[in-house]
């Protein structure tokens, strides 16, 4: 069985969905039969590569409200993460995460993609890291197995990965998703949003046991997509 999961390092709900995938699958009796695919979502691909924008004075911008209002958005979410054990800071930059897909999928061909994503979101959120720094990149990188040689050279190579990225972009917009985080098992299920995880252990176990195509209701679950990412109690 294969689950793809559409996704953007900047995206709360991927975050939070990732971690609640996880806890599905641990109570799915046949997880050691499961590949994970991540694929590549970017929200914001005309961000600068370089930026210093805090993500609470984007957001006030994005939304059109006030810093407080703003404010008052991420606590609702780092509420949502803290549910699931997650550390969440709101000091964080909003950036361009095109080089961070580009490294996941150089993981990919190491075996190492998963882990590279939860390092990447671990310091986005959690710890609030510069991703936009080679240097940063790197040292995350190498520290979820990675050789640093390699990450350098995609690095410096804009083209490096790029059309894999671009690939799973057109791919999701194929499949009809408008936003992330985006799940497809086998491509017969689809998931949007960081649903609860036994939405996801009944996933698993309904497509382990049926062959039919179907596209599991999802409309209150929370999405990141081109107008934002929803927020609870909003």
């Amino acid at each position: 069985m294969r689950v793809e999961i559409w996704s953007d390092i900047a995206c709360p709900w991927c975050y939070i969905g990732k971690a609640r995938f996880e806890a599905g699958l641990a109570g799915f009796a046949h997880r050691g039969d499961v590949e994970i695919v991540h694929r590549s979502f970017e929200l914001d691909p005309k961000a600068p590569a370089a930026t210093d924008v805090p993500v609470l004075d984007m957001l006030a911008t994005k939304y059109g409200v006030s810093p407080e209002q703003a404010a008052a958005m991420e606590a609702r979410v780092a509420e949502a993460a803290a549910g699931e054990g997650l550390g969440y800071r709101s000091d964080r930059i909003h950036g361009n995460t095109f080089d961070l897909h580009r490294l996941l999928h150089l993981g990919k061909a190491h075996g190492v993609q998963d882990a590279l994503l939860g390092a990447f979101y671990r310091a986005n959120f959690a710890e609030a890291r510069t991703l936009g720094d080679p240097a940063v990149l790197t040292g995350i990188a190498v520290g979820a197995g990675l050789p640093a040689d390699e990450v350098r050279r995609v690095l410096a190579d804009p083209e490096a990965y790029a059309d894999a990225v671009r690939a799973d972009e057109r791919e999701a917009a194929e499949l009809g998703a408008t936003g992330v985080p985006f799940f497809v098992i086998d491509r017969r299920y689809g998931i949007s949003g960081g649903q609860p995880a036994e939405v996801f252990r009944q996933a698993l176990e309904r497509a382990h046991a049926d062959g039919a195509v179907r596209i599991l209701p999802s409309d209150d679950a929370e999405t990141c997509g081109d107008d934002g990412c929803a927020v609870p109690g909003r």
